[in-house]
């Protein structure tokens, strides 16, 4: 039985995140892809994910992973899955991989970019994409925050509260911010993620844009290992998953 590897782009926006969750709680990314699998295969399906997106977050690189017996040839399942998949969620592309390959396991690393709008006044167009902060922000500020957390540390202070993981460090391999006009970007690669590991970054890099704190207070906060020190969670639809590499 063939092991395949899909690619999807999704709008999180109306959807509460990745992971299959009861109905009261809405339609899910996972949901809506297991039920395009079986209206295509016939087969009861369930794929797993490279990251399991919160409620409101994108991705324009998320990675599945499932077993088929279908006979779909594999240079149409892009096309065949897009046919039966909401105008929100694209497949972008299909591999066969081996037996082993698991889309969230195997995975080296994962690209993460959390977009800023940093004006006065609201841009209408990107409000679903970014989080629109209207008070200035001291760009060199927090780019300098922002290498303090490159390298492999433990991310507990960077973690929401009632995360099930046993073991908080992981490795930062970049951790950037870069800025085009009024749009602020960070970007981090890491070999894994907390739950709201970069969202809690980035609401704690916006104080310090904010003054509230100071780049060189990024030490002490890693080093604390405690929730409280670090910044609040920025929202969720600034945050995007750009690629997973294996």
């Amino acid at each position: 039985m063939p092991h395949l590897k899909i690619t999807l782009a999704y709008d999180g926006t109306n959807y509460a995140g990745w992971q299959i969750q009861p109905a009261a709680h809405g339609p899910t990314i996972q949901g809506v892809v297991t039920a395009a699998l079986e209206q295509l295969t016939g087969e009861a399906i369930k794929p797993v994910a490279a990251g399991r997106t919160d409620a409101g977050v994108h991705a324009r690189g998320q990675v599945i992973s499932f077993s088929t017996g279908s006979r779909i040839p594999l240079a149409r399942w892009p096309l065949a899955l897009n046919s039966v998949l909401p105008g929100d969620i694209a497949a972008l592309a299909a591999a066969v991989v081996s037996e082993g390959f698991h889309a969230r396991y195997s995975a080296r690393w994962k690209w993460y970019r959390y977009t800023i709008y940093n004006h006065s006044l609201p841009d209408v167009f990107s409000r679903r994409y970014s989080w629109q902060v209207r008070e200035h922000l001291d760009y060199e500020a927090m780019a300098a925050g922002a290498a303090y957390l490159q390298g492999r540390h433990d991310f507990r202070s960077f973690c929401a509260a009632g995360s099930p993981v046993r073991h908080f460090e992981r490795e930062v391999l970049q951790a950037e911010l870069s800025r085009q006009g009024d749009f602020l970007y960070f970007d981090v690669v890491a070999n894994g993620f907390l739950y709201h590991m970069v969202r809690i970054m980035v609401g704690t890099l916006v104080e310090v844009g904010r003054g509230r704190l100071r780049p060189e207070d990024m030490p002490g906060i890693i080093a604390a290992r405690c929730r409280s020190r670090a910044g609040p969670t920025a929202p969720p639809q600034g945050l995007c998953l750009v690629r997973v590499e294996y």
